[in-house]
């Protein structure tokens, strides 16, 4: 399907010139940027292209789907999940994500570790910061997560690598600077206080309205998805 695969190569090239611009705006390097693509309303065939045109992180934001597009889709992807997640479909999510960017909760984190310790794995995980504040959002709060960090770096059997959150949709991407600049803060701040296993790496924020500003304020992963798969 050549007209897929062109139209999804030119989508692909100007998301990806767009990571490059904020990258020197922001003295960064493009490398120091990971796209996952955002698969969730995407064709297992679109999903497919993608993959050929070098695009190997993919993010799902539903336990099934990802199963079943893990097992569709050949070796050498990398998936994300990026959802909501709840207790009890840990185990299908720790056998596909190299990357859980949603741990929005101590109970949930507590579970990803009763889990991977049966599977014998130790899953790298984001926590979920509620940064804006929203009552419609999912994620701990700056707040309870400062007061218990000793207590979520603590749990066993994961590796915390970093923070994820989601600002607020609206039609001014610069709305969105502050959220982000409020999380790479807080990640800065709970890197002074963690233990020596703890390396907060990752900054998972930014989707296709705002990622630019999310890479000037720190992003390490952006999530994209209808950038890449709009129609033209």
């Amino acid at each position: 399907m050549p007209h897929m695969r062109d139209h999804l190569a030119d989508n692909l090239n100007r998301v990806q010139s767009e990571i490059a611009a904020a990258c020197r705006r922001a003295g960064r390097l493009p490398s120091e940027v990971k796209l996952v693509a955002v698969t969730k309303y995407a064709e297992l065939t679109e999903v497919r292209r993608l993959t050929e045109l070098g695009v190997v992180d993919l993010g799902e934001s539903r336990p099934q789907q990802l199963s079943e597009r893990a097992d569709q889709l050949s070796a050498g992807v990398q998936w994300h999940f990026i959802g909501h997640l709840q207790r009890n479909k840990v185990k299908p999510v720790l056998s596909h994500a190299v990357l859980i960017h949603s741990v929005d909760s101590l109970r949930l984190l507590e579970r990803i570790s009763a889990v991977a310790e049966e599977m014998s794995l130790r899953p790298r995980v984001l926590l979920e910061v509620n940064v804006s504040g929203e009552t419609s959002k999912n994620g701990i709060s700056n707040d309870e997560l400062r007061s218990q960090w000793d207590v979520f770096q603590a749990v066993p059997n994961v590796e915390i690598t970093g923070l994820m959150t989601m600002a607020p949709l609206v039609d001014d991407p610069e709305t969105a600077r502050p959220v982000f600049r409020q999380l790479r803060l807080l990640r800065d701040e709970l890197t002074i206080r963690s233990l020596s296993h703890v390396k907060l790496t990752e900054l998972s924020m930014g989707m296709s309205g705002d990622f630019a500003i999310a890479i000037e304020e720190g992003a390490t992963l952006i999530r994209i998805g209808s950038r890449l798969f709009a129609s033209p």
